[in-house]
C-alpha cells in the first residue's frame, strides 16, 4: 500500500468507459479526524453523459445537482439517493462531457477499525459488509455531499494509485439497477474484479 501516492489529474482526462476498468486496483484515501482510511476498488460503473440514459445527463440535461458532472475529469460527483445512500463517483473527461464513473464497491485495506464503527458493525464481519455496495463504501468512509465537487488528486479525499488490474482478471456485465435506461441498460459497463468477494450482488 506504501504512502498512497495520489493519481494525477490526468489520469482522469478520459473517457468513463477507459477509466472505469484502470480505476480496478486503486484506492479510495480518506483522510479523516487525523486517520487515513483506504479502500481498494474492486468495482466500478461507467455513465457516458448526454447518449447514455441512465445517466444523470443524459440529453445533456444540466441541473443544479449535476453541476459537478460538468467539470473536468478527476473531481468528486456525489449524490444522494433513496434518501439513504451517498453514491461516490469520479468525473470522467472534460467539462463538456458530464461523464463519470461510480465507484461500486471497495476492499478495506487501512483503518478497517474506524469503518466498521461507521458502518454500525463488530467483530468479523463477511467480505464486503464493509464497502462492499456504494452505499456501504460512503459510509464505510464517511463520504457524503459535502465531498461533491471535491477535487480527487488532493486533499483529504485522493484516488491513489494502487496496482492496476490486469484485463484478464476484469469481469464485466452490465450495470445495475439501470433496467429503466432501454438499450443502455445493456451496455457492458460494469467492471469488477475477477472473483474477489468485495464485489456488490449480483455477482459479475
Amino acid at each position: 500500500m506504501g504512502s498512497f501516492r495520489t493519481l494525477p489529474r490526468s489520469f482522469f482526462r478520459r473517457s468513463a468507459v477507459e477509466l472505469a476498468p484502470d480505476l480496478l486496483g486503486r484506492y479510495v484515501v480518506r483522510e479523516l479526524a487525523g486517520e487515513r482510511l483506504a479502500v481498494r476498488i474492486v468495482e466500478t460503473e461507467a455513465y457516458l453523459g448526454a447518449e447514455d440514459r441512465a445517466s444523470h445527463a443524459w440529453n445533456g440535461r444540466r441541473t443544479e445537482r449535476t453541476r459537478a458532472l460538468y467539470r473536468p475529469g478527476g473531481f468528486a460527483y456525489v449524490y444522494f439517493i433513496y434518501g439513504m445512500h451517498h453514491m461516490l463517483n469520479v468525473v470522467a473527461g472534460t467539462s463538456a462531457d458530464g461523464s463519470a464513473v461510480l465507484v461500486r464497491a471497495g476492499e478495506p485495506a487501512r483503518g478497517v477499525a474506524t469503518m466498521l464503527a461507521a458502518r454500525g458493525l463488530e467483530g468479523s464481519p463477511r467480505p464486503g459488509d464493509v464497502a462492499g455496495g456504494p452505499g456501504r463504501l460512503c459510509r464505510a468512509l464517511t463520504i457524503d455531499r459535502s465531498a461533491n465537487g471535491v477535487p480527487l488528486w488532493r486533499g483529504p479525499l485522493r484516488i491513489a494509485h494502487g496496482e492496476p488490474v490486469a484485463p484478464g482478471d476484469v469481469a464485466v456485465g452490465p450495470r445495475v439497477g439501470v433496467g429503466y435506461a432501454g438499450a443502455a441498460a445493456a451496455w457492458p459497463l460494469r467492471f469488477a474484479v475477477r472473483g474477489n468477494p468485495h464485489v456488490s450482488r449480483p455477482r459479475l
